[in-house]
């Protein structure tokens, strides 16, 4: 039996083909759209670059592009074939087109969701990204002389500003990392190689921050140094603390900034997926219903369409066995020797002629 059977009169396969026509030019659009999103994403993410450990999330802008572009020749290619399909002349000449357009176009919208699946998993490792690649980030704010880190404090600095945020998960962090070039440092200072000395590993470390970290909101000049004792300074009451830095660390900050667009991006590619398939159930009523006109050797009279000729657990028995199958007419012996007599063979054939002409003259 088959699946979603539709009657169609000469009149409404014609109008079919002219909706179909439209929505496939409008297809195209959204394959534009989709490629502009995709160039934005790379954009955004190659902004703060420096502050991730790995690239590997630019898989998702690739993909978004790549199907963006695929949409739009498919697209295109599909609104001249159903503009041809109104008639059944013309129909004949993509008679043999059709089925591997639609198996393309079937794989396409696959592809468009699969895009937009991926705009709300990578979460995770945009975050393991994010907290990986900050944190090598401020072990390297101090190393402005260093090629290939020279701009990781400038980096550092306008994300602090922009995005309102200090360290990686808060501005602790800075407590446990050098930010301080030693080129800076008084070494005839006895404070500074005490400091030095007392760290196992050689480090400067102290309990201040860059002044990237100042709030704007603090009602008195920012205190950026021996943050531990503010609390004992006077008038310096827990409000003006809270006030003083940024609370929020970048890594949470940058994610929540790229979890908005992905999820923005991915309701998109979701719209644009159910639209596709919205096309693609068009073309495949257009395509079983002129096929069928060419059956019945009658272009005005009524045909039939449907998405699939037989139920969904026949088709799938059906490719089934196609693949299982697949292969078997071309199977072949690989022995050499098969059409060439064995010596015993050459041997038992004179035997035998012999014994019959014995038996003859007898």
């Amino acid at each position: 039996m088959a699946v979603g059977k539709v009657t169609f009169t000469k009149a409404e396969r014609k109008k079919l083909a002219e909706v179909l026509w439209l929505l496939n030019w409008i297809s195209v659009v959204t394959g534009a759209i989709l490629f502009g999103m995709g160039i934005f994403l790379k954009v955004e993410i190659q902004k703060w670059q420096e502050v991730m450990s790995e690239q590997g999330i630019l898989y998702v802008p690739h993909m978004l592009i790549t199907t963006g572009l695929a949409a739009c020749g498919i697209n295109y290619l599909g609104s001249k074939i159903c503009l041809d399909c109104a008639d059944t002349n013309k129909f004949l000449r993509w008679k043999l087109v059709m089925m591997p357009y639609i198996v393309c176009t079937f794989f396409f919208t696959a592809c468009v969701l699969a895009g937009a699946l991926l705009c709300y998993s990578i979460r995770s490792q945009l975050e393991e990204s994010l907290y990986l690649g900050l944190r090598n980030a401020m072990r390297f704010y101090k190393d402005t002389d260093t090629p290939g880190r020279c701009y990781l404090k400038r980096t550092l600095d306008l994300l602090q500003i922009q995005f309102q945020c200090c360290g990686n998960t808060g501005y602790r962090d800075w407590f446990q990392v050098q930010w301080i070039s030693s080129r800076f440092l008084d070494m005839t200072n006895s404070n500074v190689v005490d400091r030095l000395r007392s760290n196992m590993e050689g480090k400067y470390l102290m309990d201040s921050v860059p002044f990237s970290c100042c709030s704007t909101l603090s009602p008195r000049p920012c205190v950026q140094h021996q943050l531990s004792g503010l609390s004992e300074d006077f008038g310096y009451n827990e409000q003006n603390q809270q006030l003083n830095l940024w609370r929020r660390g970048c890594r949470q900050a940058l994610l929540d900034h790229y979890t908005g667009i992905m999820q923005s991006i991915g309701l998109t590619v979701l719209l644009i997926w159910l639209f596709e398939l919205l096309v693609l159930t068009g073309v495949r009523y257009l395509q079983t219903a002129m096929e069928n006109v060419i059956r019945l050797g009658d272009p005005d009279s009524e045909s039939e369409g449907w998405i699939l000729e037989k139920s969904l657990a026949e088709t799938a028995c059906y490719n089934f066995d196609i693949i299982k199958n697949l292969g078997k007419c071309y199977q072949v012996d690989d022995d050499p020797n098969i059409n060439i007599p064995t010596a015993a063979a050459e041997q038992e054939v004179p035997s035998q002629q012999v014994q019959a002409q014995v038996r003859g003259s007898s």
